[in-house]
């Protein structure tokens, strides 16, 4: 810990039993032992705020990306409830996107008269 070696320590505790005495030595081994335990504490609890501090840090971080490559993904593949109401505030009712218009021909060209229309569910939802 401090690098002391066996034989300085024995030489510390020969030197207090010399200046403090016998009968007072117990007396200062606890305080001193209460002093230490006070400073490990005090050690711990500012290394535990740290730890919490670089752990939110980490966090907000993650956030920030994980916030950025979902705005990423939301551009290049929007909903399909956000196309739907693109496709219904155009002044002619024309399909605005290019998979729309060529499955609305499709249905045209079967004979049907109307358009094909597909459902994409949510995930984790099952068709109706």
């Amino acid at each position: 810990m401090f690098d002391v070696a066996p034989t300085e320590l024995l030489l510390v505790v020969v030197v207090a039993l010399v200046v403090i005495g016998p009968k007072d030595l117990p007396k200062a081994m606890r305080f001193v032992g209460k002093w230490l335990g006070k400073a490990r504490g005090m050690a711990r609890h500012f290394r535990a705020g740290l730890d919490t501090m670089m752990r939110e840090a980490e966090l907000e971080e993650l956030e920030k990306q994980w916030r950025e490559q979902n705005e990423a993904i939301m551009r290049e593949f929007p909903r399909v409830d956000d196309i739907d109401a693109a496709a219904a505030a155009t002044p002619t009712g024309s399909a605005s996107h290019p998979a729309q218009s060529a499955d609305a021909d499709k249905g045209k060209a079967i004979g049907t008269g109307e358009a094909e229309t597909h459902v994409v569910p949510p995930r984790g939802e099952a068709l109706p």
